[in-house]
């Protein structure tokens, strides 16, 4: 596992434990493709779609069409899991 994955991992564990302080805060170190994903699930889990609708574009996902905020994290694992 790269240190990107395993950073990665720890945002979407404290995303999970409703830790959006520290997520957010570990997610904006980094501006991949992925980080840039889950920078918008943080968004979304704060209630700040504004904002998660900028990193969804800056992740060039679509922003609209998603799922709810779990299956995104559902999604995002899946896909951080397939990234190792």
């Amino acid at each position: 596992m790269t240190a990107l994955h395993d950073q990665l991992a720890q945002v979407l564990a404290h995303l999970r434990a409703n830790r959006w302080t520290e997520a957010h805060n570990l997610v904006q170190t980094d501006n991949s493709p992925l980080s840039n994903w889950l920078h918008g699930i943080v968004h979304i889990q704060e209630g700040d779609l504004e904002d998660a609708e900028y990193w969804y574009d800056q992740a060039q996902r679509q922003f609209r069409s998603r799922g709810s905020l779990a299956e995104e994290m559902d999604r995002f694992e899946a896909e951080l899991l397939l990234n190792q």
